[in-house]
């Protein structure tokens, strides 16, 4: 595997690649790797020819400069586990590698209104911040695949805004969530949990998979109300929100019915961890 930390080295490895008619998997990272993005990598290896994996904690994305100082990272093991998977290379660069002229954008992205709910209503600016990201690493690895996790089931429908609105040619691939046996959905930021704060962690899975059964014979307003009511029972759990929307568009739904395919999107606090999670109704 091929460790790449300069622009100007990756441009070289991805024109041999483009030379040699390979197609490119391209899985963008934040580091602190799990098995959820291995599982993102072994289905990028399956699908390509080369495999290009991308670590890099995006500071224009973090609202919050306590979030950005404390996200986990573990560069040596993410190589190693990257080698492991198979990957050809990995991209590690710098903050000036990746913004040269500094971070501020020169324009803004049309995102439409998934990117204004949810994630975009209490984070101003993060998926702008995640658009500048993942626009300027496709520009450097012109993948012809990109892999994302559906635990980010938003960020995916802003990507694929992006990738339309900017003209980009690449196939955006989601993958399932991946889970620890108890039902906890796989995150970075679970390594900031203390021991205390991982063992109620599974409540939030368990809350969202019993109204499944629930939402069943009861309204969405019940359903959303006994998720949250579940979760905020829990000490040191809070709710910041919990949205029943539309696959699609993201809009929430007040009637079953409005749509043939729907999900639960939540982000709960347990303690100052900030952990997020989905599930499908229908």
């Amino acid at each position: 595997m091929q460790i790449i930390r300069s622009v100007d080295e990756l441009i070289g490895y991805v024109a041999m690649q483009k030379e040699h008619h390979h197609s490119i998997g391209f899985v963008p990272t934040m580091g602190a790797l799990h098995a959820g993005h291995i599982s993102l990598v072994e289905r990028a290896v399956a699908d390509n020819d080369s495999v290009i994996v991308s670590v890099f904690v995006n500071p224009t994305q973090f609202n919050n400069p306590t979030d950005l100082a404390t996200y986990p990272r573990d560069e040596e093991s993410d190589i190693r586990l990257l080698a492991k998977a198979g990957v050809n290379a990995v991209f590690i660069p710098t903050v000036e590698e990746i913004y040269p002229a500094g971070q501020q954008r020169d324009h803004e992205f049309e995102l439409g209104s998934v990117s204004e709910v949810m994630e975009g209503k209490f984070r101003p600016g993060h998926f702008q911040g995640v658009a500048q990201a993942v626009s300027r690493l496709f520009e450097l690895v012109r993948p012809d695949r990109a892999y994302f996790g559906e635990k980010d089931f938003q960020q995916i429908a802003v990507i694929n805004e992006m990738v339309k609105s900017e003209g980009i040619d690449v196939e955006i691939i989601p993958c399932p969530i991946k889970r620890e046996e108890d039902g906890l959905a796989l995150s970075s930021r679970n390594q900031l949990l203390t021991e205390d704060q991982r063992r109620r962690a599974p409540e939030i899975y368990a809350a969202l998979k019993y109204s499944v059964e629930y939402s069943k014979e009861h309204s969405v307003r019940a359903t959303h109300d006994t998720v949250v009511e579940r979760i905020d029972a829990i000490p040191e759990m809070k709710v910041e929100y919990f949205e029943i929307v539309d696959a699609r568009t993201l809009l929430p739904v007040e009637e079953w019915e409005e749509s043939p395919e729907i999900v639960g999107c939540i982000t709960v606090y347990n303690g100052k961890v900030r952990l997020i999670d989905n599930i499908r109704y229908r």
